[in-house]
């Protein structure tokens, strides 16, 4: 790599930071709001102004790179390098006022994820991370929660509010609510980045896209996450949690939700 990833990370923050200013600035006056693949699954305008805004600085500033952009910037570069970008993460609590919301923006070479950041706007709370370098909260070194007894652990979950998610988990919750301290709810980029911080001890992802956790996924694990998951595509489901808890939390669900594999850092 000859990139210089902290001055690459310094563009990011600016251009999450900015795309979140522009949101909040619109939050009163939101038009073109849209159903796409359900009817909790919204966009507006300004998830598309805020992709635009990210999308335009990222191509002025490195052309040749590729972009995945959840509101349609698909831009396959020769570079090595991809930009995957959710400019507004929790559209519906955004646009409802019933929660938080963020800017996510994830950078890979190859097929390594090495710099992500994601943008709490309302907070003004930006959580980041480098490859190998640790995990950031603005300014502070954040890890992840260790010797928490299952019985008192708070679970965030960030999963698609479609009718097959929720089927899938209905049985998961089952299971799990007995045995933990609580769950919270949360849209991804912000559950795993709070995972990482340690306002939560767990979290469980279930049927996110790409975009929704390739920031914060980097986030929870340059914090001291590790993760398992039943299947090769980590989004569909997995848990992260310090690897004592996590060998617990694999223990309640694999009887019957699927052979979860071994802790992955």
């Amino acid at each position: 790599m000859t990139r210089d990833l902290h001055d690459t990370l310094n563009l990011v923050t600016s251009l999450a930071t900015q795309a979140g200013r522009l949101q909040v600035d619109q939050r009163h006056h939101v038009t073109g709001i849209a159903t796409k693949t359900h009817a909790n699954d919204l966009v507006s305008q300004v998830d598309f102004a805020s992709e635009k805004l990210i999308v335009d600085a990222v191509i002025d500033a490195f052309p040749g790179d590729s972009i995945l952009g959840e509101e349609g910037s698909d831009i396959t570069g020769d570079s090595g390098w991809r930009w995957i970008i959710d400019p507004l993460d929790g559209t519906l609590n955004y646009l409802t006022g019933a929660g938080p919301w963020s800017v996510s923006i994830a950078l890979q070479h190859g097929q390594q994820t090495v710099l992500a950041v994601v943008h709490d706007p309302a907070a003004g709370e930006t959580f980041s991370a480098l490859l190998d370098e640790g995990a950031m909260l603005n300014d502070q070194t954040i890890h992840v929660p260790t010797a928490v007894p299952l019985a008192k652990s708070i679970i965030g979950l960030s999963f698609n509010p479609s009718l097959a998610a929720r089927g899938r988990l209905g049985p998961l919750l089952a299971d799990l609510l007995p045995v933990i301290g609580d769950i919270r709810r949360i849209p991804s980029a912000l559950g795993l980045s709070y995972l990482a911080v340690g306002r939560f001890d767990g979290s469980l992802i279930l049927n996110t896209k790409p975009w929704d956790i390739a920031a914060s996924e980097m986030i929870a694990r340059e914090a001291g996450a590790t993760f398992s998951s039943p299947g090769a595509a980590v989004n569909e489901m997995a848990l992260f949690a310090d690897p004592l808890l996590l060998a617990d939390l694999v223990a309640v669900v694999s009887p019957k939700h699927g052979a979860f594999g071994q802790p992955l850092g």
